[in-house]
């Protein structure tokens, strides 16, 4: 295993160090969490996190318009409730905190604790993301992961944050948007983890693995590789075929890196992945390309489809300054 860092151990620590130092007029380091340099009063603070290994996300979405506290666990391992607990303080600037939580166990788990012990002196609620459509199969679990999805719930409720929204609005707001985002990955290639120096599975030469996680789950099936566009159009197909489409429906198509596929791979995918969505009926308003969800050195990608109204249109649209969004 060949890798920048220095220990094993060491890793996620030097790592975040790095990211805040290189960010300093966006972030600060606060207690066990990271933070917005710049807290607005009054604004309900929205919180996130997971384990590392995903970066950007959730570090890189801390800023105005998105995030305003994260925390960091170890490699694809949930942050403590002391972390989130930390956060909570740092965020809370009187109008309560809002928890974006993946839909995994160890984060449920561990955010619920969080705020079963801070609840008596916060204001506080959680949406849990729950859009890939892989786990939506198996009956294990609590059901769907949250996958790349997150980062336009985050972007959404973000923005209604800044504009005031109180914390019972971005509740519904987010239990909205979770019916009408849906995710699917596919990978060429496990992930090389680092404290085990193993991949969490092999492929063969002619192999791909369809439906994986983004902590180096296997999917559901290992097919054949294939041309781009049967990737992708199977991607695109099962997607669509698992969201109820609304006459008036517009979509933002969200194509996303898992972590070692350069971004020649990601347009080519997008391409491919619009035509087919445009041709089943579904207007595309908006459109990200990119890696902002990784799953470590995964060389794979996913597939996102979210459909929103007029109004969350203009919220996706709205200012954001963070590390790995930044528009005006």
């Amino acid at each position: 295993m060949k890798k920048f860092m220095n220990t094993a151990e060491t890793m996620v620590a030097e790592s975040v160090e790095g990211f805040v130092r290189a960010h300093e007029a966006l972030v600060v380091f606060g207690r066990r969490c990271i933070r917005r340099r710049h807290l607005t009063p009054g604004k309900v603070a929205l919180i996130s996190g997971g384990g590392a290994g995903h970066e950007p996300m959730h570090i890189g979405f801390v800023g105005h318009g998105m995030l305003d506290a994260a925390c960091v666990g170890h490699i694809f391992t949930s942050p403590t409730p002391s972390q989130i607990i930390a956060a909570i303080e740092e965020a809370d600037t009187g109008a309560g905190c809002l928890l974006v939580v993946k839909n995994y166990d160890g984060d449920l788990m561990n955010f619920e604790m969080a705020i079963e012990m801070a609840g008596d002196r916060h204001s506080l609620d959680m949406v849990v993301v729950s859009d890939d459509i892989e786990t939506s199969w198996s009956g294990e679990g609590n059901g769907r992961r949250g996958v790349a999805g997150t980062l336009i719930v985050e972007k959404l409720l973000g923005a209604a944050a800044e504009r005031g929204m109180s914390l019972a609005e971005l509740k519904q707001l987010g239990k909205g948007l979770n019916t009408r985002i849906r995710s699917m990955g596919v990978a060429l290639n496990g992930v090389t983890v680092p404290q085990t120096e193993r991949t969490t599975f092999a492929l063969g030469p002619g192999e791909m693995e369809m439906g994986v996680g983004i902590h180096g789950e296997p999917g559901h099936a290992r097919q054949p590789f294939a041309a781009a566009d049967a990737i992708i159009g199977h991607l695109c197909e099962t997607i669509a075929g698992d969201i109820a489409v609304t006459p008036d429906a517009k979509a933002l198509l969200f194509v996303n890196g898992l972590g070692g596929t350069p971004p020649a791979e990601l347009y080519l995918a997008y391409n491919g992945a619009r035509r087919f969505i445009e041709e089943s009926g579904i207007p595309i308003e908006r459109s990200l390309v990119g890696t902002y969800v990784t799953s470590l050195d995964m060389q794979g990608l996913s597939v996102t489809l979210a459909l929103l109204s007029d109004e969350e249109i203009a919220l996706w649209d709205a200012p954001v300054a963070t590390a790995a969004l930044h528009w005006l």
